[in-house]
């Protein structure tokens, strides 16, 4: 005889409270989040470990390195038609600098040939740099080098007085304001300075180092990153636009 059948046995079990996680899942959820974190953020420590540590040093550089940069003044100059201009708004590029008086002797022909040279050969690089002759008396220009150098791209020219430009850029000992070519990064800060008569294939070398380090942050065109206002003498500067 066949055994009875029995009911179906039913085991309840309590339901997952709502929001509990094992312990083992939230660690791995927490990892995999901070893995994705970092994926998403290596670019700019890379970026910004290249710059502010690994950039040239006082050791590996040909220039000297400005420790800590000299930022920008905030005052006017004169453009060469006599109109006032921020000298903020020239920052948000990489700038080559030279600095003389408006009858610019060979020795200063020599150094804006340089800046001129140096820009050119950054190739696709080279619209992330600007050129700046601060003009530090009231000398006339020679009408054909003005022509000339106006002619190049990115050359800005400007009048400032002697003792504003010394407040900011500063020789080597036993040289003059005018023997060297400055650079000045985007944020606007003075940060080095090339040797007197400097070599331009060793510049270059420091050019270009600066240049691949500060890749992820600085693009071409001028860029709203300086600290302050940034402003030009037809207005406030847009965001992001080229010069």
């Amino acid at each position: 005889m066949a055994d009875p059948i029995e009911p179906l046995g039913l085991t309840v079990h309590s339901l997952p409270q709502p929001g509990a996680v094992l312990p083992q899942q939230r660690s791995s959820g927490r990892l995999k989040m901070l893995l994705v974190l970092a994926v998403c953020a290596s670019p700019v420590v890379a970026s910004y470990y290249t710059y502010f540590v690994a950039r040239p040093s006082g050791g590996t550089a040909y220039s000297a390195l400005i420790q800590p940069a000299v930022p920008m003044p905030d005052v006017a100059a004169l453009a060469l038609d006599g109109k006032p201009q921020a000298l903020r708004g020239l920052a948000g590029q990489w700038l080559l600098v030279t600095v003389d008086g408006g009858a610019c002797g060979p020795a200063c022909e020599k150094r804006l040939y340089i800046q001129r040279q140096l820009r050119e050969m950054a190739g696709r690089e080279s619209d992330r740099i600007d050129k700046l002759w601060l003009v530090i008396d009231d000398a006339p220009l020679s009408a054909t080098l003005q022509a000339a150098l106006l002619a190049t791209p990115a050359m800005n020219i400007v009048r400032l007085p002697r003792a504003v430009v010394a407040g900011w850029l500063r020789p080597a000992p036993g040289k003059a304001l005018e023997d060297h070519l400055y650079i000045v990064d985007p944020l606007g800060d003075w940060m080095m300075r090339a040797p007197a008569d400097a070599d331009p294939s060793k510049l270059k070398r420091d050019v270009d180092k600066l240049l691949r380090g500060s890749a992820g942050w600085d693009k071409p065109g001028r860029q709203a990153l300086i600290k302050g206002p940034m402003a030009t003498a037809s207005g406030p500067a847009v965001p992001g636009a080229n010069p």
